[in-house]
């Protein structure tokens, strides 16, 4: 069975609007008997008469109404859809899918956030909390669009993964501890700990650190949540290795941060499919890179 197209529906109704062939025919820039063809094609289709001629007036059938009114809305819609469309195409609206770690959405991505609110108010920004192997398997397999993933990483086909900005890792300690000035793996292996959990990218990195003195400390507790590890340091319970970013405000009174010798670093990454990257996609990155830290 022929399915019935746009093009012969939107004749019909202008046929309707205008109560002639040749009337329509002009205001739809199509010949005469293009007209004639489209709505002799439509009839047959429905097997009725949809429009009846009389005295040099062309109007719609009972049946022929019924159909003028459905394509009107079909008509409507299919414009609509495609106007939808295009302002996504145009970045004017539309939706990107980001995935990244709990710390990284607490205390990097909010500026990001304001200034694509302000910048780009149509576009819904979907945040999904998930570690950066999750994140990189879900950009190949099409469900995320930008990830904010731990570095370093190693090649993934069909993915851009961009060095992004790099924050340094500072020993958290209760503030009633005596400690030194910085920090170091042969002290702070002797504290109890609360470290991130096993999982994460940052349980690596500072294992990597105490490994470097020598030093395989068991902690008293692992989480992946580094506002209630921080929580935990202040009521004294251990010492944490986290991230300070720039932008977050300095720990409570009950908690003293110091630099660690040696120095560490996390190290963050912007990945997205290669290729094609639709235009809210590519605000996000744009505002994302503009934000970015040496």
């Amino acid at each position: 069975m022929r399915e019935i197209s746009l093009d012969r529906l939107r004749t019909l109704v202008a046929v309707a609007e205008h109560g002639s062939f040749a009337d329509a025919a002009r205001a739809l820039h199509l010949a005469p008997p293009t007209v004639s063809l489209h709505i002799a094609e439509l009839e047959e289709r429905i097997g009725a008469p949809l429009l009846s001629r009389k005295r040099g007036n062309v109007g719609p059938t009972s049946i022929g109404e019924v159909l003028v009114e459905r394509a009107r809305r079909l008509l409507a819609d299919a414009e609509q859809a495609l106007d939808d469309i295009q302002r996504q195409v145009g970045g004017l609206e539309g939706r990107a899918r980001l995935g990244a770690s709990t710390g990284v959405i607490a205390h990097v991505l909010p500026r990001a956030l304001e200034v694509l609110r302000e910048h780009h108010p149509a576009i819904n920004i979907l945040i999904v909390v998930l570690t950066s192997q999750e994140t990189l398997s879900r950009l190949v397999d099409g469900t995320l669009d930008v990830g904010l993933v731990a570095l370093s990483q190693p090649p993934v086909a069909g993915l851009v993964i961009k060095p992004w900005r790099r924050d340094p890792v500072r020993a958290f300690v209760p503030a009633h501890w005596r400690c030194p000035a910085r920090v170091t793996p042969e002290w702070l292996a002797d504290q109890p700990l609360i470290l991130n959990d096993a999982t994460t990218h940052l349980s690596r990195l500072t294992a990597e650190w105490f490994a470097s003195g020598g030093h395989h400390p068991a902690p008293r507790i692992q989480l992946n949540y580094n506002d209630a590890i921080k929580s935990l340091v202040a009521a004294g319970y251990g010492a944490a290795l986290l991230p300070h970013e720039a932008t977050t405000p300095l720990p409570d009174r009950g908690i003293v941060m110091r630099p660690l010798r040696p120095a560490l670093w996390r190290r963050l990454g912007i990945a997205h499919r290669a290729g094609y990257v639709e235009r809210s996609t590519q605000h996000v990155l744009d505002v994302l890179w503009d934000l970015r830290l040496a």
